[in-house]
């Protein structure tokens, strides 16, 4: 089985228009990414339908028709929207979408436009050549997942079901790249679970009055107070299932078995990635705004806090517990953003077809299950009965910081991990 050279050659070209479509969330709307998407598929005969949550906020949905249509379809979904970026702070043009030194440049060149590209590549090459899938596969090409999916994913969720009501399993983002334990042995990490989101507001209230004079009741203190001792907190380790077989997984790499509550013993030889795998051994809480007051000499009635807390599978309830105490009395917290945790097994026929295809284009490959930091669309169609993978493969170079580019400066996506992604999905979707 050989995936055809035309839809490797064209993941490049689509990758670069589709980066310099500028939908930074949430000042530029993805309506022009959604009508580019749709025009890519209409010129091979696909029908599509673009549904907007709000003005410009907009998603495109098809439907490819399977070998056998009575077989559950998969979900394929990926966002068009990017976080901003601050052209200063690039080498490049982020909005360029420029090729070089065998990379490909731009803001959304991993997260997640990438993907999106090589499904385009190869729907567009099946229906020139008349090829099928052995089911049907839904494509999601969606909105506003950059902040939280509400006028995206969770909106088709919510007022479209129907799109989506026969799919079982789902494929989307941030799973099935390469880290390379040595030179013959690179794990790929398929996404299978991901932590839950709460976005929270702390608010303190107190009695304004002159900067000059002594105040015990000033509201900056307290919420200072308490903002520290949440950044200060440190959480305890809990190990989910699917961390557990992923350390497990490693101890059979190096041949030794690894105790997965001595985290010690086991990020060190996931490299880079140990950064964000390792903030998935516990839940997080990191303040990350303060906004207070009006001038140097008034005490402000007010102050709040914004703080991004992410919980582990089952431990919602128990971080939101330990938040309300660590916080203490006179403060008010609400939460702005909430979404569920996920999880799913590593088994399954889907997952043997991801370990095939990648085995068949890199016979190093070893996919091993991992939880995922953030949170990604598979929160929405998880609770439609959907089990979410996250499986977007790229053959990274062993050096490369891959995680760091994820909304970091200077993102940029190997040309050769393109091509090798495309083949990957097309061994995939031929065989799952």
């Amino acid at each position: 089985m050989t995936t055809p050279s035309s839809a490797q050659d064209e993941v490049v070209d689509l990758l670069v228009d589709l980066i310099r479509i500028n939908t930074s969330n949430p000042t530029h709307p993805e309506r022009p990414a959604a009508e580019w998407v749709a025009a890519k598929l209409d010129e091979v005969g696909v029908e599509s339908q673009i549904i907007e949550a709000a003005p410009g906020r907009a998603s495109t949905i098809a439907r490819l028709e399977g070998e056998d249509p009575s077989r559950p379809p998969l979900l394929i979904h990926g966002h068009l929207d990017v976080v901003p970026a601050d052209a200063g702070e690039w080498s490049v043009d982020p909005f360029a979408g420029e090729v070089k030194d065998g990379y490909v440049w731009g803001r959304g060149a991993i997260d997640m436009k990438d993907m999106d590209a090589m499904v385009l590549a190869l729907v567009r090459e099946w229906r020139r050549t008349g090829r099928k899938p052995p089911r049907d596969i839904v494509l999601a090409f969606v909105s506003d997942e950059e902040a939280g999916g509400r006028q995206g994913a969770h909106y088709l969720v919510d007022n479209h079901p129907d799109l989506f009501a026969d799919c079982t399993e789902a494929i989307s983002e941030v799973g099935g790249y390469s880290i390379s334990l040595n030179e013959h042995a690179r794990v790929y990490t398929v996404q299978t679970a991901e932590k839950g989101i709460n976005w929270l507001k702390l608010r303190a209230l107190g009695t304004p009055g002159h900067g000059s004079f002594v105040h015990d009741d000033n509201a900056v203190t307290r919420l200072a107070e308490a903002v520290s001792r949440i950044g200060n907190h440190e959480w305890p380790v809990v190990i989910t299932d699917t961390v557990r077989a992923l350390v497990e997984g490693l101890g059979e790499i190096i041949g030794k078995p690894l105790d997965p509550e001595q985290p010690d013993e086991w990020l060190p030889l996931l490299g880079a990635a140990s950064r964000m795998i390792g903030a998935t051994i516990r839940n997080t809480a990191n303040p990350t705004m303060l906004e207070a007051g009006y001038k140097a000499n008034v005490i402000p009635g007010k102050a709040e806090a914004t703080v991004d807390a992410r919980f582990l599978p089952g431990q919602e309830e128990a971080m939101q517990k330990t938040l309300r105490e660590l916080v203490g009395d006179g403060i008010d917290i609400d939460i702005e953003v909430g979404d569920i945790a996920v999880e799913t097994s590593f088994d399954g026929a889907l997952v043997d077809a991801m370990v095939a295809a990648l085995k068949a284009e890199d016979p190093g490959a070893i996919a091993l299950p991992y939880l995922m930091s953030g949170g990604t669309d598979a929160k929405s169609f998880s609770t439609l009965g959907m089990r979410c993978f996250g499986f977007s493969p790229l053959l990274l170079p062993p050096d490369l910081n891959f995680t760091s580019l994820f909304h970091g400066i200077d993102e940029r996506v190997p040309v050769d991990g393109l091509k090798f992604g495309v083949r990957v999905l097309d061994r995939l979707l031929q065989n799952c």
